[in-house]
């Protein structure tokens, strides 16, 4: 399936200097752009049938960390925001799994993708990953499964939300809320989101949204799905340099193989 048959270009057009410009504003000034109705809805609905028949394979898991994904650090309590553990719990299928003429694939193998998501992040070049396994992925959330607060090591996410739940699973956020690069990593604040003083934002958003998010300073979670329909949604990833692969212990971790 071609891109053409994907993307909504009449409501998104991709190539248009002015939604270009538009989309580039809305990511700098909130950290977030989501772009709602952005795949077409025969194509929404072949992703969904093909993210449904492949749940049976996918491998489910939950891990502890913290919200800075590093390991404990001992000069710190566990008690320390930098040290506190939330839980992370889903079930992933993996590029490998993905059908050759899925439209995911249509869409993340066009230039026509990688172009905008390149003038809209700032990115020179975007490649995928050299591994089988990291590229596309598809992520289940049953009732009770979350992604815990975190910040991602990455400067920006792409993931479309392809079957939204009955209730829960909010993708909640707290814009900047450290400063990765200056080494300001903000305990305090972090200290007080995790014991509920403060208040996340949070993202509304319609199975066929397509999001890209900043989250190297962004923290940010998705809460426990409170309903029996599982939360589905698909990560596009991509690199700004060829060849990198997804580590051997992060494939383990999260997809039970490395290839």
């Amino acid at each position: 399936m071609n891109v053409e048959q994907v993307v909504d270009f009449t409501s998104h057009p991709l190539e248009n200097a002015d939604y270009l410009r538009f989309c580039r504003a809305q990511l700098d000034s909130d950290g977030v752009l989501a772009l709602s109705g952005f795949i077409r809805p025969d194509a929404l609905e072949a992703m969904k049938q093909e993210a449904e028949s492949g749940m049976k394979d996918a491998y489910f898991c939950a891990q502890n960390h913290s919200v800075y994904l590093e390991p404990k650090d001992p000069a710190h309590s566990d008690d320390h925001p930098k040290n506190r553990q939330v839980t992370s719990s889903k079930g992933c299928i993996c590029h490998d799994m993905v059908g050759q003429d899925s439209p995911l694939r249509g869409l993340y193998d066009s230039q026509e993708f990688r172009d905008f998501i390149m003038s809209v992040t700032g990115e020179t070049s975007l490649h995928p990953y050299a591994d089988t396994l990291s590229s596309i992925n598809i992520h289940y959330a049953n009732r009770g499964q979350e992604l815990g607060w975190h910040f991602d090591n990455s400067e920006f996410a792409t993931t479309l939300l392809i079957e939204k739940p009955d209730a829960g699973s909010r993708f909640e956020y707290v814009k900047d809320l450290r400063d990765a690069s200056a080494g300001e990593m903000n305990y305090d604040g972090v200290g007080k989101l995790l014991d509920g003083e403060t208040k996340p934002d949070v993202l509304e958003m319609e199975p066929g949204t397509l999001v890209l998010f900043r989250g190297r300073n962004s923290i940010h979670r998705v809460s426990p799905n409170e309903s029996d329909k599982t939360r589905i949604l698909s990560v596009l990833a991509y690199n700004s340099e060829p060849g990198v692969e997804l580590s051997e212990s992060a494939r383990m971790t999260f997809y039970g193989r490395l290839n």
